[in-house]
């Protein structure tokens, strides 16, 4: 990679100015993570985004987007010491909370923790810290999506509710509080995802088969989401109600979700772009992307109450999932469009926050925020190196903030 070159294409794009304001923003957070976020447990010192505030719990899928930007940094403890922290607490069925101070009796961790187990081994080359104990509760924790939470038994898991999904108030797609009715598009994205980094991980630990086993998974997951998903009267990929035997159709971010795992085809993604991600009536506002379409009846900006809102603002993570979606779907130029909206977006706030007004760019939620929110700092660095870290099939996970602007942890 040409971190010069890269960031010389940055310094045109932006203004040297801005680049440098870049770098001061960047070294502000490190000072702030390293000042407030971390946690000794259990003779263990863990990370979370959720420093501030009364929260100061530890997340599933936050784990794997904060430990991306982490990645940048070279750093890669805290994929090691948060995921023991939540595999140590598994159940003997294979249930791994999706919280760990504050465990959430049916909602399983979301399928990202083989992935967190991969960028932190590709990070340092050891993958010996697997074999035996956790390898085999990574496996278990696999199984228990697809043997507890797969009603119908047609391989596609269910939701425990919209606040499982991690969108917490898409009550409408995902159903209330231990519904497990809704098979997500998202949650089917996610597993497969997790399947092909759990294969990565057997081959190295010397487990053939369970490798074998789990590409072919994946593979049959793929099918499924092209085949049980895809609504091709609407153009978009809608959540299953398993009871029902319909589709939940209310246009959320997770519709989108297939673009990041690269197997859309060209005349769908072609639809899915065009008719819907980019239409200023549902996804493309003035910062996007939209959480919930606009055309949806009950889709609103802001915080009612102070929840988390995903009906309408924008969230980074989904940001950055659909950003490197369109690059695989070779959408470029639409990805280096939404790289820097993203960047402008976030740094239009004299602090990171936790999530956006699709409509005016302003911050919402925590204040300030260290979690996934950082992503967007490097999203344009990400594009002009051509660079994913999410690519399950990369073997090398380069720290861009430090080689490129000299930011060290």
């Amino acid at each position: 990679m040409d971190m010069k070159a890269a960031v010389d294409r940055l310094a045109s794009n932006l203004g040297a100015e801005v680049v440098e304001l870049l770098r001061r923003r960047l070294r502000q957070a490190v000072e702030a993570i390293n000042a407030r976020g971390f946690r000794r447990r259990k003779r263990a010192t863990l990370w979370t985004g959720y420093a501030y505030g009364n929260l100061k719990e530890y997340f599933d899928w936050d784990l794997y987007f904060d430990n991306i930007f982490f990645s940048y940094l070279g750093e890669s403890r805290y994929c090691r010491n948060n995921l023991e922290a939540f595999l140590d607490e598994q159940l003997a069925c294979g249930f791994v909370s999706r919280t760990l101070l504050e465990p959430r009796a049916r909602q399983h961790f979301k399928p990202f923790l083989c992935q967190i187990a991969l960028l932190g081994s590709r990070q340092t080359g050891d993958y010996r810290w697997l074999k035996g104990r956790y390898f085999e509760r990574l496996r278990k924790y696999l199984d228990y999506w697809f043997w507890y939470c797969d009603f119908d038994r047609n391989g596609l898991p269910v939701w425990d509710s919209a606040d499982h999904t991690g969108m917490d108030n898409q009550g409408r797609r995902g159903g209330v509080m231990n519904a497990m009715e809704v098979e997500g598009v998202d949650l089917a994205c996610y597993l497969t995802r997790e399947l092909e980094a759990f294969a990565i991980l057997a081959g190295k630990v010397g487990e053939p088969e369970a490798s074998a086993n789990a590409n072919q998974h994946a593979a049959e997951l793929k099918g499924l989401i092209n085949q049980v998903f895809w609504h091709e009267g609407d153009g978009f990929y809608y959540d299953r109600n398993e009871r029902s035997d319909e589709p939940v159709r209310v246009k959320s971010v997770a519709g989108l979700i297939p673009l990041w795992l690269g197997i859309v085809p060209t005349d769908r993604a072609e639809r899915l772009v065009t008719q819907h991600l980019l239409n200023a009536e549902e996804f493309w506002l003035p910062y996007p992307v939209a959480t919930w379409a606009k055309a949806e009846p009950d889709y609103y900006q802001g915080s009612r109450r102070g929840e988390c809102n995903w009906r309408g603002p924008a969230w980074v993570p989904t940001n950055y999932m659909i950003f490197h979606g369109l690059e695989k779907s070779g959408y470029r130029d639409r990805a280096r469009e939404l790289a820097y909206r993203t960047f402008e977006m976030v740094m239009g706030e004299p602090d990171t926050r936790e999530y956006y007004n699709a409509e005016t760019g302003s911050g919402l939620g925590q204040n300030p925020f260290l979690g996934w929110s950082l992503l967007a700092y490097a999203m344009p660095l990400e594009y002009e190196l051509g660079y994913d870290p999410t690519d399950i099939g990369r073997e090398h996970i380069v720290p861009i903030l430090s080689q490129a602007l000299d930011i060290e942890f």
